[in-house]
């Protein structure tokens, strides 16, 4: 066997990694744990962790939220206790490929697709390191209901170039991207407040890919439902309504993970061909997520690619 054809494919992996919780009937992307700790951060950069990698660290369940490789706890004058095993995060990048016509003319053109690469990691908790004095890992408190349903008013509120949001003119959530609206149901026929929110979250990260916002090709080139596109964007729509309600506290019990939803998500990425989808949905899910929260503007006129095989 040639060393590529015995190289880990870490997309491949990760994708094994979300179907093993799903068989045993956990949703990584709905994130219960967050409850626990809190989001996972580099202890080294201060920065949290995105995309795949909240899922990623956060399906290790450590007591800690911080994190640092071999390498980082070195040079803090720490250092990993023997015999303990490190996560895997992996680093998405993007490089810029011109279109076929940009390229015939050997020119940089306006027409531009990005594509993902990865790099691999690995990474220690804080509780494996020797060394290090650590912030103490205190949970979460969680907020009252008042509070959460506050913030995430907050958050629909204050969204940058938000599309039109119509209440109580139809039994079901949408978003159609030709009037550029979210059609949500009457607030009074959701069993709870928070699930009124998420389910608006998910509309709104559908939003996020119109074209004068992040122009995202898997809501552009929608195929109807049930279609290999429509797949993709709703599993961005799914984890950016996860990510937006890490920050507001609001997180889907347990009792709401349907044995219906989960074979659903089963079916799809055990298609040997959706390997990338996790880590590409997570990653354009963070970027949804960040854009509703004001943290990101739109992205240039370059289309945001995930439709991939």
């Amino acid at each position: 066997m040639s060393t590529a054809e015995s190289r880990i494919d870490p997309y491949q992996t990760v994708t094994n990694l979300i179907i093993e919780h799903l068989e045993r009937g956990v949703v990584p992307w709905r994130c219960p744990w967050q409850r626990e700790v809190g989001i996972p951060r580099n202890f080294h950069t201060g920065k949290t962790y995105n995309g795949v990698n909240v899922l990623l660290l956060g399906l290790r369940h450590m007591a800690s939220p911080y994190w640092l490789t071999f390498r980082q706890a070195k040079e803090l004058g720490g250092c990993v206790r023997k015999g303990e095993h490190g996560a895997h995060v992996l680093k998405v990048g993007e490089s810029k490929s011109p279109s076929s016509e940009d390229a015939a003319n050997d020119e940089p053109g306006p027409s531009r697709r990005k594509k993902l690469f990865l790099r691999e990691y690995t990474v220690f908790n804080a509780v494996q390191i020797e060394g290090i004095d650590f912030p103490p890992a205190n949970p979460i408190p969680q907020l009252p209901a008042s509070e959460r349903i506050a913030a995430a008013e907050q958050v629909v509120s204050e969204m940058q170039l938000p599309p039109t949001i119509k209440e109580g003119m139809s039994t079901r959530a949408c978003y159609r991207q030709s009037t550029d609206t979210v059609q949500m149901p009457a607030f009074a026929s959701f069993e709870s407040a928070e699930a009124y929110y998420l389910t608006l979250f998910h509309e709104l990260v559908h939003a996020t890919g119109h074209p004068d916002r992040l122009n995202r090709e898997s809501l552009i080139k929608h195929d109807g439902f049930g279609g290999k596109v429509y797949s993709q964007e709703e599993l961005v729509a799914e984890m950016g309504a996860a990510f937006l309600g890490m920050e507001t506290h609001i997180v889907r019990d347990a009792h709401e993970q349907s044995a219906a939803y989960l074979q659903a998500w089963l079916e799809v990425l055990r298609v040997k061909e959706h390997k990338r989808w996790i880590i590409l949905a997570a990653s354009h899910a963070s970027k949804a997520a960040s854009f509703i929260l004001g943290r990101t503007t739109r992205t240039p006129a370059s289309t945001e690619t995930m439709v991939t095989t």
